[in-house]
Formats: C-alpha cells, sequence, structure tokens
C-alpha cells in the first residue's frame, strides 16, 4: 500500500472513531454518488446528470448513512453478548425481514418523487408494479452480504462494507428504475 494511501486510511479511520455518524454518512454518500456515476454511464448518458447524482448523494448521506449506523448499533443490542453462527443467523434474518423490504421501498419512492419528480400516482404505480421483483432480488443476494458483515466485519467497519455493496446495489436499482421508465417511452 502507498503511502498516501496508508495515510488517508489512518486518516479515515481516526475520523470513524471520533466522528463515527458524520464520517458513516459521508463515505454513504460519496459510494452512493460514485454508483450513480457509474449507473449514468452504463445506462448511456451521454451529460452526466448533476441534480441527479447530487440527490442520490443526498440520499446516502442524510438517509443510507445514518440508517446503517443506527441499525448497527440496534442490532448490537438486541444481540448483546451473543456469538456463533445461530446468532449471526438471527440477525441476518431480522435485517431481511425490517431493513431490507423497507430500505428498498424508501429509495424506490425516494428515487421516483424526489430524484425523477414524478407525480405520485405515477411513482405508486411504478413501485406496486417493481418492488415485489426488486425485494425478492434482494432476498437472493442481501442475506449473503449480511452473513459476511456480520460474521467477519467489526462493528465500526459494517457500515463501509455495507455501503460499499449497497453502491453496487444501487446501481442494479437505478438501472431498473430507468428501464422501466425507458419501456414506457418507447
Amino acid at each position: 500500500m502507498s503511502d498516501i494511501a496508508q495515510e488517508a486510511w489512518r486518516k479515515y479511520l481516526i475520523q470513524l472513531q471520533v466522528h463515527p455518524l458524520r464520517t458513516k454518512a459521508i463515505t454513504a454518500g460519496c459510494l452512493a454518488g460514485c454508483s450513480d456515476l457509474i449507473a449514468q454511464k452504463i445506462s448511456g448518458v451521454k451529460r452526466i446528470q448533476l441534480r441527479r447524482l447530487l440527490l442520490i448523494m443526498l440520499y446516502g448521506f442524510a438517509y443510507s448513512g445514518p440508517f446503517g449506523h443506527f441499525l448497527h448499533k440496534v442490532m448490537d443490542i438486541i444481540f448483546r453478548g451473543k456469538k456463533g453462527s445461530k446468532t449471526v443467523a438471527k440477525k441476518v434474518l431480522l435485517e431481511q425481514m425490517t431493513s431490507s423490504p423497507w430500505n428498498n421501498f424508501f429509495f424506490m419512492m425516494y428515487y421516483g418523487l424526489v430524484v425523477e419528480g414524478r407525480p405520485w400516482g405515477l411513482v405508486r404505480s411504478k413501485v406496486r408494479k417493481d418492488y415485489p421483483s426488486v425485494q425478492l432480488t434482494a432476498w437472493r443476494f442481501w442475506p449473503i452480504v449480511g452473513w459476511i458483515n456480520y460474521q467477519y466485519m467489526p462493528l465500526q467497519f459494517r457500515v463501509l462494507f455495507h455501503s460499499f455493496v449497497a453502491s453496487c446495489w444501487a446501481i442494479f436499482l437505478n438501472l431498473k428504475a430507468r428501464s422501466s421508465v425507458a419501456i414506457k417511452a418507447a
């Protein structure tokens, strides 16, 4: 690892320790922005939509980073002192039955209403149509991520790991949202 990267990582760890919520929020916002930039490029946008990019970054900063911070704190309170595979499985199951459906629903609503600026009726019908397949796909993907996160990641790195994987997931959600819009426009 280069000296610059080592120094940056050292400073990041200090910020994570001194200001955990702020650091996780900023990290989630930056990763959300990167995922949207990639999604825009993959979807063939000729000119980057800066407003969309900033709104996705706002979502990561204001919602997903803080949500993850508090989710993992609550999980550690609920399962305080418990270790082992059964505890990890219970954490993954609880997360998949509660926060996973909520986060996917909330992202789809935010994307339609705020990012795209679509009317409530259109967003509601789109969520009604697409949400089941998005959530079923999430239940195939996120339990593995949750298992790795709870089994191997220390508490202070869980939001970072989750945010990194979520940036890949957001590319999928962005492309899913964009493809539905493109099909309706055609």
